[in-house]
C-alpha cells in the first residue's frame, strides 16, 4: 500500500470523526435534514471541497456540491457522492465515507495539477435516510427532478413542514426544481459505501462491487382460523391460525434458501389473537419482507410463497389473505461500470467479489437518469446504523486506491 493512500485514509478517518461530532445529541450521532447540524456539516464538507480545488455550492434542496473542472470548461461530469444525513444513534461511516473518499480522489488530482477530459463533481446528499420527514432519497431526487409537490407539506414530529424547514434554513421552497440536473450534464454516478453486511468480511476482502440494489416487496398477511378452548377442542378438530402461520414461516425460510440467487425473506412482525394462554389462536397477523437483486426471481418467489400459504390454509381449514403495502424495483448497476470497478478492485486487492446491496442508496434515484456503479467497503461485523459501525484505515486506503483508478479511467475517456 502506498504511503499517500495511507495518509489519505488517515485523513478520511479523522474527518469522519469530525463530522460525527456534529450531532444534535452529544452522546449519539443524529443529524437530520435541514437541522443546524446538517447545515454545519455542509459547511465543513464545502470547506474540504474548496481545499481540494473545487468550485462549491449548496443547491436549492440542501445538497452540498463541488465541481472540479475538466480540460474543457463545461464538460460533462463524473458524479461521485453519498449522503451526509444519518439515522438516530448512527454510525459515522454510513454515507459520510463515500463523500470523504471522493474528496480525496479530487484532492490528489488537484495536488498533481491534473485535469481530465470530464469534470468530476461530488455531492453530499442532504437526506437519504428520511429520518426527519419520512421521505427517503430526498436529496438525490432533487437532482433527478422527481420531487412530488406534496413533499413540501410533509411534517416532522414537531409539526414543522418541509417547506417551513427550508425557509428556516435559508432555502426557497418555490425553487426546488432548480436542483434538477440536465441528463447531458452528468456522464455517470459512482457511489462508495460501507457494505452494511457481513459478506466481504466473510470472504476476507476489503472491497466488493455491487451488482444491483435489491428490490423489495412488503406485505401484511393474515391467517384466520377459529378460536377455541385449549382444553376441550380435540387436536384433530382445531383450526389453529398460529400453527398454520408457524408452518408457513418455516416454508418461507426453506423455500427462499432453496431458490438462492441472493434472495432473502423475513417475517418481522407477528400478532396472535386473542392472545391467551388457554385459547387456541383464531387469528394471526404477520409481515413478510422479501428482497432480491432481480425483479423476475423476486416476483416468482413471492408468488410461490403466497401459494404455499394458501395451500397450508386450505389443508387446515383456514383462510389466508395478504396485502402488499410496499414495492420497489431492483436497481441494476450499469454493467460497464461494474466491469470498470471490478478492474479497479483487482488492481487494489488482487481479487474481487460481486454482491447485491440489501440496503437502499441514493444510487436508486440516480439510476433513473444516469448509469450508476457502487463500490462496497468492508465494515466490522457487518454492523451499520449503530454506533459500533467500524471500518479499518487499511481498507479505506485500498478503497481510495481503487476508487481513484476507476474515476480517473472513467473521466479520462
Amino acid at each position: 500500500m502506498s504511503q499517500p493512500a495511507r495518509q489519505q485514509a488517515e485523513r478520511v478517518m479523522a474527518r469522519a470523526d469530525e463530522l460525527a461530532a456534529i450531532s444534535e445529541t452529544p452522546d449519539a450521532l443524529t443529524r437530520v435534514y435541514l437541522s443546524p447540524q446538517h447545515l454545519q456539516a455542509n459547511q465543513r464538507v464545502a470547506q474540504w471541497m474548496e481545499e481540494a480545488g473545487m468550485m462549491v455550492w449548496q443547491d436549492s434542496v440542501g445538497n452540498v456540491c463541488g465541481r472540479y473542472e475538466g480540460e474543457q470548461e463545461g464538460a460533462p461530469a463524473v458524479l461521485l457522492g453519498s449522503h451526509l444525513d444519518t439515522v438516530r444513534n448512527a454510525g459515522r461511516y454510513d454515507g459520510m465515507l463515500g463523500v470523504l473518499t471522493a474528496i480525496e480522489v479530487v484532492q490528489s488530482l488537484h495536488q498533481q495539477g491534473q485535469r481530465l477530459a470530464k469534470a468530476i463533481e461530488i455531492v453530499g446528499f442532504c437526506d437519504e435516510e428520511g429520518t426527519r420527514f419520512g421521505i427517503t432519497l430526498l436529496g438525490s431526487r432533487g437532482l433527478t427532478g422527481t420531487w412530488p409537490a406534496h413533499w413540501l407539506a410533509q411534517t416532522d414530529a414537531s409539526g414543522v413542514s418541509v417547506a417551513q424547514a427550508m425557509v428556516l434554513a435559508g432555502l426557497d421552497p418555490a425553487r426546488v426544481a432548480q436542483a434538477t440536473r440536465r441528463t447531458e450534464e452528468i456522464a455517470a454516478y459512482l457511489e462508495l459505501h460501507i457494505e452494511q453486511g457481513p459478506c466481504l468480511e466473510q470472504a476476507g476482502l476489503a472491497l466488493g462491487v455491487v451488482e444491483a440494489i435489491n428490490g423489495a416487496r412488503r406485505l401484511n398477511c393474515r391467517f384466520t382460523g377459529e378460536a377455541g378452548h385449549a382444553g376441550t377442542v380435540p387436536m384433530t378438530q382445531r383450526k389453529d391460525a398460529l400453527a398454520a402461520a408457524a408452518e408457513w414461516m418455516v416454508a418461507v425460510e426453506s423455500t427462499t434458501r432453496e431458490r438462492g440467487g441472493n434472495l432473502v425473506a423475513t417475517v418481522g412482525t407477528l400478532c396472535c389473537l386473542p392472545g391467551a394462554v388457554n385459547v387456541i389462536p383464531g387469528e394471526v397477523m404477520l409481515s413478510l419482507d422479501i428482497r432480491g437483486p432481480q425483479d423476475a426471481p423476486l416476483d416468482a418467489l413471492l408468488d410461490g410463497l403466497l401459494a404455499q400459504a394458501q395451500a397450508i390454509s386450505a389443508r387446515r381449514g383456514l383462510t389466508f389473505s395478504a396485502e402488499e403495502f410496499y414495492r420497489i424495483a431492483a436497481t441494476p448497476c450499469d454493467t460497464r461500470l461494474q466491469s470498470l470497478l471490478t478492474d479497479a478492485v483487482h488492481q487494489a486487492q488482487g481479487a474481487s467479489l460481486s454482491l447485491p446491496s440489501g440496503a437502499g442508496h441514493d444510487a436508486i434515484a440516480m439510476a433513473e437518469r444516469w448509469p450508476v456503479g457502487m463500490l462496497f467497503v468492508r465494515c466490522k461485523g457487518g454492523i451499520s446504523h449503530h454506533p459500533a459501525e467500524s471500518v479499518e484505515a487499511d481498507d479505506v486506503a485500498q478503497a481510495i486506491t481503487a476508487f481513484s483508478y476507476a474515476v480517473t479511467a472513467l473521466a479520462s475517456a
